[in-house]
């Protein structure tokens, strides 16, 4: 166990100051220096390492990891991607990625996704579009419990 965080401040979880919808998720991040260029910016391919963030937190937040669908042999490789910039985000923002399903198919998922500063100000928006593939390369049909949380239920056990 660990002990009393010394700055108990910064132990509590962000509040986020806009709303999300039922079936959204929002994760906060702050933009690392590493994250960011000369100008104190976040660097534009950063959005879509956080869009991937979001994706996995959104299903951690139901019950279902990434892990276990690779262990069940079902992947899910990024077929499109696509970010509209708003506003920068700069070195110590905390930003929130707020993740929802936009399009569930057979053998496809498409996650759109909002970036958001602190004061609910869009910094970015975008989506990400994956295929279901089998260990061996080809198209499957999401797994029953996958393709359930996908659309919007929550993972069994």
């Amino acid at each position: 166990m660990l002990p009393p965080s010394p700055f108990p401040e910064k132990a509590a979880a962000p509040k986020a100051g806009f709303e999300i919808t039922p079936g959204e998720h929002a994760h906060a991040v702050r933009v690392r220096y590493a994250d960011s260029d000369q100008m104190g910016v976040a660097y534009y391919a950063n959005y879509l390492v956080w869009f991937e963030v979001g994706r996995t937190e959104w299903l951690r937040a139901r019950g279902y990891t990434y892990r276990s669908l690779e262990s069940e042999g079902v992947f899910l490789p990024v077929t499109e991607a696509r970010c509209r910039y708003h506003a920068p985000s700069r070195y110590d923002d905390l930003v929130w990625i707020v993740t929802r399903v936009g399009r569930l198919g057979r053998t496809i998922v498409r996650f759109d996704y909002r970036i958001l500063k602190e004061d609910g100000t869009l910094a970015a928006e975008g989506h990400t579009e994956h295929c279901f593939l089998s260990s061996e390369g080809r198209p499957v049909r999401a797994p029953e419990p996958v393709a359930r949380v996908l659309a919007g239920g929550k993972a069994e056990g």
